[in-house]
């Protein structure tokens, strides 16, 4: 098999695709920012080292001998936002820094250019119908937008160089080593907090970090993956309370939720400036994934149940904070 290089391996997404690859017999380079954390590391040995997106790194040691990039480094949250700095920096990192890798790419003589997008591209709720690839878009807020222009940068390059581009859009994903919103639900079901959800009637899309990684295998490969863009999903839709209970169950912990307005959690959430969380609980975000199914002969190879599971057991093996 031919190398594959896969940035960010050091993030929750990037540590589970080079041990996926690895798995599978790919030669995987993983690469990481220089001044990250050794420690999070995967495989130091076949890790390269490169300079901060916020900057311009010199790709070209890196990609030495690399057939394909999967590419997952990016900026999905800027600390101390405000609407001035974030919009630069998620462009910056986003959009520039996957444009000069992709150019970088070519000179190397790389085939194949796989890109993680991210479903906020599309839009961030479906109150009637699920996202398909053939809707407009409706890209939100600065981060969905740099990552809008970082897909048209790389098919304005694939055009004018024959490099193959696949732009995959994942919705929220979970798994072993999970962060940030999810890794938050884990630890309110846990400690059994109250949660005002029960009236919730919504449907959200979820993807297990498992299953993406065999979707990017088969990106890898597969010749009808050239030039699309692919909507993903484990394909099984939950409700917030559902996934809670779900959770709960996995946990043997109580589901601990009571009833409250939708009107009134909105209204509270605008109060307090969490409008965005408030609609990550409360609003619907379904997709449809028949086309990457179809066209590349793909099926999750894990339901929602058991990539649950695995996620539960290896957060109630994490000692408690």
């Amino acid at each position: 098999m031919k190398m594959v290089m896969v940035t960010g391996a050091n993030g929750f997404t990037g540590r589970a695709i080079c041990a996926y690859l690895r798995d599978k017999g790919y030669p995987v380079r993983g690469t990481v920012r220089e001044g990250g954390n050794p420690g999070d590391r995967t495989d130091m040995k076949s890790n390269a080292v490169v300079g901060d997106l916020l900057g311009e790194p010199d790709w070209s040691a890196a990609l030495d001998g690399v057939d394909t990039i999967v590419h997952l480094a990016g900026m999905a949250h800027v600390l101390r936002e405000t609407e001035g700095n974030s919009s630069a920096i998620y462009r910056q990192v986003n959009t520039l820094g996957t444009q000069r890798l992709a150019q970088a790419a070519v000179e190397a003589g790389v085939r194949r250019f796989v890109f993680t997008s991210t479903i906020v591209v599309n839009g961030i709720s479906t109150p009637e119908s699920p996202f398909r690839e053939s809707d407009p878009v409706n890209p939100y807020g600065p981060y969905g937008k740099s990552k809008w222009d970082a897909e048209q940068s790389l098919l304005a390059i694939a055009a004018e160089s024959g490099l193959e581009t696949v732009v995959l859009r994942p919705p929220l994903m979970y798994g072993p080593g999970v962060k940030g919103n999810f890794l938050r639900l884990l630890h309110w079901v846990r400690r059994g907090a109250p949660l005002p959800l029960a009236g919730v009637k919504n449907q959200r899309s979820f993807l297990g970090i498992e299953n993406f990684a065999s979707l990017i295998d088969r990106c890898i490969a597969h010749p009808s993956a050239a030039g699309e863009i692919f909507l993903v999903s484990d394909g099984d839709n939950l409700s917030t309370p559902g996934l809670i209970k779900k959770l709960a169950q996995l946990m043997n912990r109580p589901a601990r939720l009571f009833p409250m307005p939708s009107a009134v959690l909105g209204a509270m959430a605008r109060l307090t400036g969490q409008s965005q969380a408030w609609q990550r609980l409360g609003g619907s975000l379904v997709v449809d994934a028949k086309k990457c199914r179809q066209l590349l002969e793909w099926h999750p190879p894990f339901t929602v149940n058991e990539g649950l599971r695995e996620m539960v057991e290896w957060f109630m093996d994490r000692p408690k904070e």
